[in-house]
């Protein structure tokens, strides 16, 4: 893949699991957030997926639209959109009753001298949502960040394992959660929240900057060790299909891929694709953020892009000299400021 197109179409083209299930959803499919870095590929897997299964089904996309062309964008693949502030009540409250929503509005990154602001989005904001779309299913992103860091030889951070997040912008996830539960019991709205850990594309992610770092011969931090990826589209195809597994009060479920992966087995794995010698810095370190998502690959499958793919396509992108979304991860912070 060499242009934004084709990893686009790659990215968003429906696996024979999900055009099942998404002609079992009864409803169409609201997403607020849609501008964020993974909304517009979910709205358009989950368009593709309703035209490829034949079925009468509306995906409608909300966002601020304040700037660029992602709302023309949008609506020439058949996506509905409205532009609203979410944060402004009266806007909230006009849009659609709508039976399926996928909540991803957020904020993480400028969290720090702006804790107010993320506060407000993380988790003020859900309950106006809860309130507005109490007779829908709701699947709510939320992050991995809610666990503490674990011992690397046991990553134990299953959805029974106690949360203890560190730092402003993860406590606010946690907020975000403990809010929308408490209107599930209330209202009975079948939830689920969506702890996804480190979504990968081509222009943006965890393998994008190692792989960087090792193309540019810079110095690789290993003190955090250890990472959990799993491919966009993959997390994309699992959001939209968890609608079917909502409930009352929320489900939790971890979202990302099957291995514990290393750092530096990454960084030499990106060093012979590019027949560099990856420069390390620091020792890893016993305890990393990581996510046990073994119940999710048991409701879905396994991610169908593998890490080895993803490897060679992140690859070939920086060497064909591919676009990039300048938004680092932060994967190395251990003190949660973001």
């Amino acid at each position: 893949m060499k242009t934004i197109a084709e990893l686009e179409n790659f990215m968003t083209e429906p696996s024979a699991r999900l055009l099942r299930d998404i002609a079992l959803i009864d409803g169409d499919i609201l997403i607020l957030g849609v501008g964020g870095k993974m909304g517009p590929t979910l709205a358009k897997l989950a368009k593709r997926a309703v035209d490829k299964a034949g079925i009468e089904k509306k995906v409608i996309g909300v966002s601020r639209f304040s700037s660029g062309s992602l709302r023309d964008e949008l609506e020439n693949c058949g996506i509905e959109t409205i532009a609203v502030d979410l944060l402004d009540d009266h806007e909230l409250q006009s849009l659609p009753e709508v039976k399926n929503v996928i909540y991803m509005a957020g904020n993480k990154f400028g969290t720090v001298g702006n804790e107010h602001f993320t506060w407000a989005m993380n988790a003020y904001l859900p309950g106006r949502v809860a309130g507005k779309f109490s007779n829908s299913r709701i699947v709510a992103f939320s992050t991995g960040n809610v666990y503490p860091l674990t011992k690397t030889v046991r990553n134990n951070c299953s959805e029974d394992s106690a949360v203890n997040p560190i730092g402003e912008y993860a406590q606010s996830c946690l907020g975000r959660e403990r809010v929308l539960t408490y209107f599930s019991h209330v209202n009975k709205t079948p939830m689920l929240l969506f702890r996804l850990n480190y979504a990968i594309d081509l222009r943006y992610g965890v393998l994008l900057e190692v792989a960087k770092q090792v193309y540019g011969e810079e110095a690789i931090d290993l003190t955090m060790g250890n990472v959990n990826v799993i491919w966009q589209g993959d997390a994309n195809e699992y959001a939209i299909r968890s609608l079917l597994h909502c409930d009352t009060p929320a489900k939790v479920l971890n979202v990302t891929g099957p291995e514990t992966l290393s750092i530096r087995w990454l960084a030499e794995e990106f060093g012979r694709r590019f027949g560099k010698t990856p420069i390390f810095a620091n020792d890893e370190q016993d305890f990393a953020l990581l996510n046990n998502a073994a119940n999710a690959h048991q409701l879905f499958g396994y991610p169908k892009v593998t890490i080895q793919q993803m490897v060679d396509m992140v690859a070939d992108w920086i060497s064909n000299d591919g676009d990039t979304i300048n938004k680092p991860t932060h994967f190395q912070e251990r003190e949660g400021a973001f």
